[in-house]
């Protein structure tokens, strides 16, 4: 570890995303920064399949795109390729913003409708990111903490289900799947409070492996689907296949647009954290029209929408490795990660209750991230009507099943997450109420633009 950290004094003292260290010290930085995602990143499409009760050869397929479509999109994102890419040491990989959408969608309507919804998505953010200055009013601290609130809030049932022992398991919750579940989140949460450095933001990762262990020495995890499997395969694009009902579109749409606010904290954060500067008008519209982009390519490839990862921008101002090209690095390892059907079917043996154990403290730590984002706005009573109202909205609405059976089964599935209706009321909200401080704002922001 210590010369980890002589790694970082050498190679942070310039603060140039343009600095390549020696590539014997370059490769292991670059594999820690997306150690710092990887759980992450394939626990969405593991999540999924479960909720759809996939077979393990579609799970670990999926798994595998999730790879490879990160491991591209984390390139694009730190190298560019014209116009797209914000050439920042940013990690990319699937949202987990999408997951209550994504759900329903993937079980009422099938895969390819959610993959048909994605590449609009994508296409959505990648107007965005082209049109930013134009849209960036849209998406103040009010709207987007309000909304990171209701992602965390919304997905800790699925962390729920998952330590109980998983969607539709005639054993759910069973002391077995609860206990294994409370060693994991023990083992994460002492990782993540008692670690330093790498350990820390490798905490579910770390919890993982130890329940992992568990479940091997108690035999409650399956291996033969990991002999079975094969060493390589190459990525097959429009597998699943894509279809588009609107029904599927519009949510997934509203929610692009709104999640592109995250993307552009992630910008802002790295470059604060990291090089101690705002970003550039370049580097913001270029990243998020490296999501949209991403998000595209990771429907063709049988993957769900894509945005940078939030756990990189803690990375990059704890090490202050801030290289693009140690990035890309790891993009790279993602990349062959993503062609190994092996390490996909081993992923995949995880047990539900061991990924429950890890994703309830990351779906916990996501509304905290929401609420330290509110904690900068000034809490007067029309941003305290933006944020009860929407949360309310959101909450409640998809907390009675049934409550929604006088509509038609397209607007029930647009409402039926929360997360559309309650993301909506924050924007419309911010926008019709009116606002006591807006020519303070307008002044600071006329201030920021000249200076």
């Amino acid at each position: 570890m210590s010369n980890n950290k002589t790694w970082y004094r050498r190679y942070s003292a310039s603060a140039d995303v343009n600095d390549m260290p020696p590539i014997a010290k370059a490769v292991p930085l670059g594999i820690q920064h997306v150690l710092a995602m990887f759980v992450g990143n394939v626990t969405v499409p593991i999540i999924i399949a479960g909720a759809m009760d996939l077979p393990d050869e579609l799970t670990i397929f999926l798994i595998q795109a999730a790879m490879f479509v990160a491991g591209v999109a984390t390139l694009v994102q730190s190298l560019g390729v014209g116009p797209v890419g914000a050439r920042l040491p940013i990690v990319m990989g699937t949202s987990f913003g999408f997951v209550p959408i994504l759900i329903p969608i993937a079980v009422n309507m099938g895969l390819p409708a959610a993959l048909g919804a994605t590449l609009c998505a994508g296409l959505a953010m990648g107007l965005v990111g082209l049109f930013l200055p134009w849209v960036r009013f849209l998406f103040p601290p009010v709207v987007t903490g309000t909304f990171v609130i209701m992602i965390g809030i919304l997905l800790l049932p699925v962390g729920f289900a998952y330590a109980g022992g998983g969607y539709g398991v005639p054993d759910f919750g069973s002391s077995h799947h609860l206990l294994l579940a409370a060693l994991v989140f023990v083992i994460t949460l002492g990782f993540h409070q008692y670690g330093r450095g790498f350990w820390s933001e490798a905490a579910p990762l770390m919890g993982l492996v130890g329940g992992f262990i568990v479940a091997l020495i108690t035999g409650m995890v399956d291996m033969s689907k990991v002999a079975d499997a094969s060493w390589v395969t190459m990525p097959q694009p429009f597998a699943i296949g894509i279809e588009f009902h609107w029904a599927a579109i519009l949510p997934m749409v509203l929610l692009a647009l709104v999640t592109c606010a995250e993307s552009i904290g992630d910008i802002v954060g790295t470059t604060a954290g990291g090089l101690n500067r705002e970003p550039t008008p370049r580097e913001l519209s270029g990243g998020v029209m490296a999501d949209g982009v991403a998000s595209m390519l990771a429907a063709v490839f049988n993957a769900f929408p894509q945005i940078s990862f939030s756990q990189n921008v803690g990375m990059v101002a704890l090490t202050g490795v801030v290289s693009r090209f140690v990035v890309a690095i790891g993009g790279t390892f993602l990349l062959v990660a993503g062609l190994l059907p092996k390490l996909g079917a081993l992923i995949s043996s995880i047990p539900n209750a061991v990924l429950g154990g890890a994703v309830l403290i990351m779906f916990g730590m996501i509304t905290s991230a929401g609420i330290k984002m509110l904690s900068k706005i000034h809490f007067d009573k029309r941003n305290m009507v933006v944020i009860g109202v929407s949360l309310s909205v959101a909450i409640g609405l998809p907390a009675h099943e049934g409550l929604l059976s006088g509509f038609s089964s397209n607007v029930q599935a647009m409402l039926e997450s929360g997360l559309i209706p309650g993301a909506l009321c924050a924007i419309v909200l911010n926008l019709i109420l009116p606002d006591p401080n807006a020519r303070a704002k307008a002044a600071a922001a006329k201030a920021a633009t000249t200076e």
